[in-house]
């Protein structure tokens, strides 16, 4: 799973992925000279995760993690109109997309902050993008629709149809998130990975004085920015980047000082996380506590998969129990014993906080 930071130069979109990830990437420059992009793998933060870890005290644990990867757009690009189709291409291996704003004063960028100004730019710059995607696809398949079989032919129409009815939604300047893609269309589609189709979650980069602020800055995001696979959140990029890098006393007592609860990067994790319409169930066990990510929907012999190949091919049955249940009996033995560790076979559609013990076959 990998999460894109984009923003306009100036953004604090470095200081942003430092705060998430916990690194040290410089910042500053205006992203001008950076080619290649920062890249970190970052655990997604789990109580669940722990509360399984202190009952079960395993050799190991192990929590779901996120790519976030910190692109670097030259300035006056976007604005320009001329984001290099390397950079785009970066992009476009995204998941989603962490949309970052400067909603901050800077005495090194005179152009007051306007943070929804901004988005507007680099979002009309990926439709663009996208358009221009699409105007040349449809321009090949007029002409090649008339060769290959039969099946090749009927394929290319398919396609042919749905592009053209993306493209005046685009030329609207409407993402094509918005645009209402059918499950056969995003099929379709998969291959282009397509801009603004991708889940997006725009922050609001503030300074510390604006922290107070934050919960209605969000509140009025999210209605100017309604669209589907969207969400808004507030954060103080610099200032978490900073408690990132304290030990845990010192944090605590910095937050404490600023008034500051809790991290906001937990959230903003949390939050990428959910935009994917991802999950977590978990396998609990002396040797290993694990959060193992699924996809909404997803059924137990998914699961099997997402452990193991070998346990989707060889599987049986799953026996599976809800964490809070678990929490309540503290063994899967008491659990058994109360009849709250259920049988499930391939069909079953796993839930959020699922326990799961896969009995498979290993000779099939």
């Amino acid at each position: 799973m990998q999460v894109t930071i984009v923003g306009l130069p100036g953004s604090g979109k470095t200081s942003v992925f430092n705060a998430l990830t916990g690194g040290h990437a410089e910042t500053g420059g205006f992203s001008g000279g950076r080619a290649a992009p920062n890249l970190s793998v970052v655990k997604v933060p789990d109580q669940r995760v722990d509360r399984l870890a202190a009952l079960f005290n395993p050799k190991k644990t192990t929590y779901a993690d996120v790519t976030y990867v910190d692109v670097a757009i030259p300035a006056g690009a976007a604005r320009e109109g001329t984001i290099n189709p390397d950079v785009l291409a970066q992009i476009r291996n995204a998941d989603a997309l962490l949309h970052v704003a400067r909603a901050f004063d800077d005495p090194a960028n005179p152009i007051p902050p306007d943070p929804w100004r901004d988005v507007d730019d680099l979002d009309l710059e990926f439709t663009v993008a996208d358009l221009t995607v699409i105007e040349k696809r449809l321009e090949k398949l007029a002409t090649q629709g008339r060769h290959g079989s039969q099946a090749e032919r009927e394929q290319a129409q398919r396609e042919q149809e749905v592009l053209a009815r993306i493209e005046p939604h685009l030329s609207e300047g409407k993402p094509i998130r918005s645009f209402g893609l059918t499950d056969d269309d995003e099929f379709l589609l998969r291959g282009y990975r397509f801009l603004t189709q991708k889940p997006v979650l725009v922050v609001l980069n503030i300074d510390e004085g604006r922290l107070p602020e934050a919960p209605s800055l969000e509140s009025a995001g999210r209605e100017r920015y309604a669209q589907p696979h969207s969400d808004v959140a507030a954060l103080a990029g610099k200032i978490e980047a900073e408690i990132g890098e304290l030990d845990d006393e010192d944090a605590r007592l910095f937050m404490a000082d600023l008034g500051i609860e809790e991290p906001s990067r937990g959230r903003v994790i949390g939050l990428t996380y959910q935009l994917l319409g991802l999950f977590s169930f978990f396998t609990a066990g002396e040797d290993e506590c694990r959060a193992w990510t699924l996809r909404r929907g997803s059924s137990a012999v998914d699961a099997a998969g997402a452990i193991h190949s070998d346990l989707a091919r060889g599987f049986i049955r799953a026996e599976v129990i809800g964490l809070e249940d678990l929490m309540e009996c503290r063994t899967m033995a008491e659990a058994r014993k109360r009849g709250l560790l259920r049988q499930e076979g391939k069909a079953y559609e796993v839930r959020d906080g699922d326990v799961l013990q896969i009995l498979f076959n290993v000779a099939r």
